[in-house]
């Protein structure tokens, strides 16, 4: 059973995701959305995303130190392990907790307006399930590596090392193994949550307008600031650096 969880299901995990991802970009580029909801209903939004997106991205950056820098570098910088876990603890815990709370805040709009609830697939609910099971699981497993035994929860020199080996094909299926049943649960519903990825909203991370950081100003002038004649009156104030009018 190790061999197939450990050693198996997270390539197939990989062939889901990245063959789920291809086949609905080329077969369902229109259903590639959030399907916007904000129409509906803005103020608890306006809450729960914020607190859901900026959380998620602090907690897949602590997933990946965790996970992908070996603790031996870590230890060689003067990192104790008891440090190390507390950061894990303050910072981690933090992100967690304001990523599900921004999750459920958006379950609970989802769950009490009626025109957001009409709008709520079968696909939408799934993934909510799972969504907050892996964020509600990984926070347990961090509270519990400070509060519990550090040694016994030390995921650095378990799920780190299988988590490294699988990128060179040859899965420590051992280490993963001897990890405790917090982090197996953990695991497998994050494996689970990819292998749905593709087919739910979820999608549209892969496609996240990170251009808009470096695309240039949308120049937006008045009609009223423009004469009769068509030539644009002076007015008092700063003026625009690095953009030119054209009389027409």
């Amino acid at each position: 059973m190790d061999d197939l969880l450990w050693g198996v299901l997270p390539y197939v995990m990989v062939v889901v995701l990245v063959g789920g991802t291809i086949w609905r970009y080329r077969y369902d580029q229109f259903g590639w959305t959030t399907r916007s909801t904000q129409l509906y209903e803005s103020r608890l939004l306006r809450i729960g995303s914020p607190l859901f997106h900026f959380g998620l991205v602090f907690v897949i950056a602590g997933h990946f130190f965790g996970l992908v820098i070996p603790k031996s570098w870590t230890d060689a910088a003067g990192l104790s392990q008891h440090v190390y876990h507390l950061n894990a603890l303050i910072v981690g815990g933090l992100a967690g907790f304001c990523t599900l709370v921004g999750l459920m805040i958006l379950v609970y709009r989802r769950r009490t307006m009626g025109s957001v609830f009409m709008a709520t697939t079968k696909n939408d609910k799934m993934m909510y399930i799972v969504l907050v099971g892996a964020i509600a699981l990984g926070l347990w497993t961090t509270v519990a590596g400070v509060w519990g035994d550090e040694e016994a929860n030390n995921y650095r020199e378990s799920v780190a090392p299988w988590f490294r080996s699988l990128f060179i094909f040859q899965p420590d299926i051992a280490s993963m193994a001897a990890a405790p049943f917090s982090f197996h649960f953990h695991t497998l519903v994050g494996m689970f949550l990819f292998m749905i990825w593709p087919f739910t909203r979820l999608v549209h991370a892969f496609t996240a307008p990170f251009h808009y950081l470096f695309r240039p100003y949308i120049v937006y002038r008045s009609r009223d600031s423009i004469g009769s004649s068509g030539a644009r009156q002076a007015t008092r104030g700063w003026s625009s650096v690095g953009t030119h009018d054209r009389e027409k």
